[in-house]
Parts: structure tokens; C-alpha cells; sequence
């Protein structure tokens, strides 16, 4: 699949990591992790300290799949609401999830200090804005459950808004305790400080094959050699469509630019991350360079052709987007743009676990604005799956998980 087109920020700009070499011989381990990118690293990092022998494997070269479209926000809240997270399954499941969205910024916080190369993780804020006076309603209900249940925001009126940023809307939820990274750099930092811990690395080795027996899954890689393994994780991103659909998964395309360096950021309270309500949204932050991201414009899924015929079209109106909350911008440029697959689900949990047709193989299908925190989800429960056969929390996150509500709230149906 190809998954991404145009210049993409983290990869220009980072010029290093180490390389690894393709599968050539007959390799036998206790776990697979088949892909190498933020979720491949982050997933085989809990299994080698869990004291599995771990193989990771890539296609490409590492972190060279979604990961380097990855725009880096990290954050508690979710493209679906709690409010809505409850309304489909309950108090006590949406607000679990919510927590550990939560509790998945402080570990990543924790694996970069672990990175060997560093991946610019910094806290941050987060603005999340009323698009319009229709929205305002919605907006409030999310706020009072977020308080309700100890999440720490702020709810800001219109006059809040203009006093702190360059632009005024009708409302918004200002929330702490979320951050930013970048996603490129951290998963090679991370997967390079796991090699020393006893991970086998390979890239460009690519699966062609996958048969299980009772006790083992056997691997074929191109060149004709095999992986025997008692368990495989796909870490495969939206590329594991390929392998078995999901009619709870869709895949769209998405579209981000990130500016030339700027000297200063008029008007923009404290660099926080800034999104909507409005569905499709757009999102923003800075990074450590002193440059712009800003990202959406999600269109249903398109191919390569027609996706890089979109670029510059994009680019412009992300611009346009920039400098109407910005003004103080007039005149920036964007040094880099790019299109790419990005997923989600209908019910916007991501699915983690086994499939009836792969009994020893565990799936990371952490698809949402939100997948980097999936990942730390997905990596504590694959290993309990492994290490202790069930994670209390699987259900959740399960292939064959159904709402227990069937009303519909404003996020579900945008």
C-alpha cells in the first residue's frame, strides 16, 4: 500500500538511525512484531522487558511507513467525546478508555527518556474550540463530563479566547497534561535502545506467509526463509486491512504542511495544541524547530495519483487556514506538505486483540487521531495477552465489542 506522498517534515529534517539488515536464515523467537514503526517499537519494547525473545521486522526501512506522516499530537481526548465514549458503551468502559489515553502520555514521556535519540517530547496544552455558536451545547457537555470525572480543563468563553489568542470563537475546552513529539525520531531512538536490550531487528524483510499450528506460527520473508515463532503481533497500521478487512475500520486521507522556522508565535497562548469540534477538523502545534503543523482536510480514501494531485491545492488551503487564525503569519511559508492514509473506526475505539482466523496472532489496529496513545494500550495488552493469557481490559478494545447504547450523539454521526 502506498501510504503517504510528498515532503515529509520528520524525515528531511533527521538525517541518521541506524540500519539494519534483511532477514538471511531460518530464525525461530517466542514473539514476531511485524512492523517497524510507532507501534511496532513501542509493542516489542513491553515484550523484551516482559523477558520474551522478540523479533521485529519491517518491509521498508524503520519508521518509514505511517510513522513518518505521524503529525506528533499527543493527547487525552479523543475524536470521539467521553460523552459519546459512555453514551456508546457505558460509563465505566468510556471512562477507562479515557483514563488510559490518559495514562499513555506519561509512558510515552517515559520511553523517550529511554531513546537514543532524542524525540522532542515536550508537555503541552490544548485548546479544543467551538467552530461555530451550533457547536457550543456540545462543547459544554464534554467539558462538564471531563470535570466531572477529574480531567483537568478549563472551559473559556469567547472573551477568554481573545485575551490568549489572535483569534475569536465561541467557546472552547482549554485541557493539561497533553504534549507533543516527534513520532520519527522516537521510534528509532526507541527501537535503537531495544536492540542493546536483546531485540532482533530486520528491515526490508517482508511477510509473504503466515501458517499456524497448534504451538506455533511459522513466517515466510521474501528470499524464502522462515520465521517459527509462538506468537505474531501485527503492527502493520492500515496496511493490515490488506491482510483481513474490518468493517468496523475506515481508511481516509489526510493532509498536513509544516512551515518554515518562525522567530516568534503572536498570539498563541503557551504553543498549546489547538483543534475543533467541527468534523473533519483541523489541528495545530509547533515543534521544536520553531515551525507551524497544521493538519486535516480528511477526505475518504483516495489513491497515490489523485492524492498527489491534491498536494499543492491542500498545502494552500492549510495555509489559508494558518493565517485566518493567525494573522500575524501573513507571508509564511510552508517548507513541507504531504498526503497520507489515515485511519479510524466507526465507534472511534481502536481494536486490539486476537481474530478467530489467527488464534496465536494478536492485531494493533490503533486507528484514530489519537494513535499514538492507542499504541501504549495495545503494548500492555498484547503482552498480558502473551505473558498471562487476558488483559482486564481487553473487552474494550476487542474485535467483537457492540455498543450498548444504540442513540447517537453529535461526534458519532459527523
Amino acid at each position: 500500500m502506498d501510504l503517504k506522498s510528498g515532503s515529509l517534515l520528520w524525515v528531511e529534517t533527521f538525517k541518521g538511525g541506524k540500519r539494519y539488515s534483511r532477514v538471511t536464515a531460518n530464525l525461530t523467537c517466542d514473539v514476531v512484531v511485524v512492523g517497524g514503526g510507532i507501534s511496532g517499537a513501542i509493542i516489542s519494547r513491553e515484550l523484551v522487558e516482559a523477558g520474551l525473545d522478540t523479533i521485529l521486522v519491517d518491509k521498508r526501512e524503520i519508521g518509514q511507513g505511517s510513522t513518518s506522516a505521524n503529525t506528533g499530537l499527543l493527547q487525552f481526548s479523543n475524536d470521539k467525546s467521553l460523552t459519546s465514549c459512555m453514551a456508546t458503551y457505558g460509563e465505566q468502559e468510556g471512562l477507562r478508555y479515557y483514563q488510559m489515553c490518559l495514562e499513555g502520555i506519561n509512558k510515552v514521556q517515559a520511553l523517550a527518556e529511554e531513546c537514543t535519540v532524542d524525540p522532542d517530547f515536550i508537555k503541552r496544552d490544548s485548546l479544543c474550540f467551538a467552530s461555530s455558536v451550533q457547536d457550543l451545547p456540545f462543547l459544554q457537555a464534554e467539558y462538564k463530563t471531563l470535570k466531572k470525572y477529574g480531567f483537568r480543563v478549563d472551559y473559556l468563553e469567547q472573551q477568554d479566547i481573545e485575551r490568549s489568542f489572535s483569534f475569536s470563537k465561541p467557546g472552547a475546552i482549554y485541557a493539561k497534561g497533553d504534549a507533543e513529539i516527534n513520532p520519527f525520531t522516537f521510534t528509532i531512538g526507541l527501537i535503537d535502545a531495544n536492540e542493546k536490550k536483546g531485540l532482533r531487528v530486520f528491515e526490508n524483510t517482508e511477510v509473504v506467509d503466515h501458517h499456524e499450528d497448534e504451538g506455533e506460527v511459522t513466517l515466510l520473508v521474501k528470499g524464502d526463509f522462515t520465521i517459527r515463532s509462538k506468537f505474531v503481533v501485527y503492527a502493520t497500521g492500515y496496511e493490515a486491512q490488506q491482510m483481513k478487512r474490518n468493517k468496523n475500520a475506515v481508511l481516509e486521507t489526510s493532509f498536513a504542511i509544516a512551515t518554515e522556522p518562525v522567530s516568534h508565535f503572536p498570539g498563541w497562548k503557551d504553543r498549546c495544541l489547538i483543534w475543533e469540534t467541527a468534523r473533519p477538523y483541523l489541528y495545530a502545534r509547533t515543534t521544536a524547530d520553531n515551525r507551524i503543523v497544521i493538519g486535516g482536510l480528511d477526505e475518504t480514501f483516495i489513491g497515490k495519483g489523485q492524492r498527489e494531485r491534491s498536494l499543492q491545492s491542500k498545502r494552500d488551503q492549510l495555509l489559508d487556514s494558518l493565517r485566518a487564525l493567525f494573522p500575524g503569519l501573513e507571508g509564511i511559508r510552508a517548507d513541507y506538505y504531504w498526503g497520507a492514509v489515515f485511519g479510524s473506526t466507526h465507534d472511534g475505539f481502536p481494536i486490539i486483540g486476537p481474530q478467530p482466523e489467527f488464534p496465536r496472532s494478536f492485531f494493533a489496529l490503533n486507528y484514530g487521531g489519537n494513535g499514538t496513545m492507542y499504541c501504549t494500550i495495545a503494548a500492555e495488552l498484547i503482552r498480558d495477552f502473551i505473558v498471562k493469557g487476558s488483559h482486564p481490559d481487553a473487552p474494550i478494545f476487542s474485535f467483537f465489542r457492540s455498543p450498548k447504547k444504540s442513540n447517537k450523539t453529535k461526534d458519532e454521526n459527523a
